[in-house]
């Protein structure tokens, strides 16, 4: 994915939120920028990073804000998403729901998740009546124990919940009615702990199946690795293990890379390097680790999230 940061002008006021809502869009310079103005002409929002990837076509943005402003800056995110995003349209190899796919709040210096888990309600109640998207909370904003789990509410992209949100209950939207926003889709949103997304390529193509077995043989789901999320994509003509650790403290870059490296490996096949999504904590990434995983990044420690949040002090 290709980054970009946004310098703050101003400092926000304390206590904070990080979140960090995934668009549709990763090819169109015109959409991203408007999505990203958006939400940083809230005042009091502050961009931290803009990551897209034209495979994926999709687009994450890391802002922080105060607790009272968080939820309006994420609103404008997201009305900017459905007045430039067609769903119906899309095309990536990402799974996703809605021109705004998830859009998670994390508790940061000074919030709870009880916090995150409010903004997730309020955030969600007016998306669906302002905007007329239906809403599923996810995670520790679950209302089901079956959404805790977004790969649960996402099965299927969006053709297939566009197909069954009328007539299968188990498709009902926690706000909003059930049909989808004919250009926007639905929406997932939630809170949740810190997270890493992490990728790991194996090389040309002709590697995907071995990918596909690599994801599987890791996936916490299936036995693997603790918070491991995994699933296997062909990105830019090669075959990546795409993760989400949400186990960070328990299950670290090292570890996943090193369970993708064995399970490769046992298959003939060497990871050739790999890739954080966004911004993580410090703990979790020094020179070391970046060297040992094949993170192919020109500076590693403008993936970390707390000098850029102390910068706006």
């Amino acid at each position: 994915m290709t980054s970009t940061t946004l310098t703050p002008q101003t400092p926000p006021h304390s206590p904070l939120v990080e979140c960090v809502p995934n668009f549709s869009e990763g090819r169109d310079p015109v959409v991203i920028n408007a999505i990203r103005d958006a939400i940083a002409g809230v005042p009091g929002a502050h961009v931290l990073d803009v990551s897209s990837d034209a495979w994926h076509n999709r687009t994450v943005i890391t802002f922080v804000a105060p607790r009272d402003i968080a939820a309006h800056a994420a609103f404008e995110g997201v009305r900017e998403a459905t007045k430039r995003i067609d769903i119906s349209a899309h095309h990536g190899v990402h799974p996703r729901l809605g021109a705004t796919d998830v859009l998670p709040f994390v508790p940061l210096d000074g919030t709870t998740m009880h916090d995150c888990i409010a903004l997730a309600h309020d955030l969600g109640e007016r998306v669906a009546r302002e905007l007329s998207i239906p809403v599923y909370l996810y995670e520790r904003a679950a209302t089901r124990p079956e959404r805790v789990n977004l790969a649960e509410i996402r099965r299927g992209g969006f053709e297939q919940i566009r197909d069954t949100i009328a007539t299968d209950p188990s498709r009902t939207p926690d706000y909003g009615r059930s049909a989808v926003h004919a250009t926007a889709g639905a929406i997932v949103i939630g809170a949740r702990p810190f997270l890493v997304a992490y990728n790991v390529y194996l090389g040309d193509r002709a590697h995907m199946p071995v990918a596909r077995e690599v994801a599987a043989t890791v996936r916490a789901s299936n036995g693997g690795v603790e918070g491991v999320k995994a699933l296997a994509l062909e990105v830019d003509g090669q075959a990546q293990v795409s993760m989400n650790l949400v186990a960070i403290d328990r299950t670290s870059v090292v570890h996943a890379f090193n369970a993708v490296r064995a399970a490769s490996i046992a298959r003939g096949v060497e990871p050739a390097w790999s890739e954080i999504v966004g911004l993580v904590p410090t703990r979790c990434l020094t020179a070391e680790i970046a060297e040992h995983v094949k993170l192919r990044v020109n500076d590693w420690q403008s993936l970390l999230l707390e000098p850029r949040v102390r910068a706006l002090r």
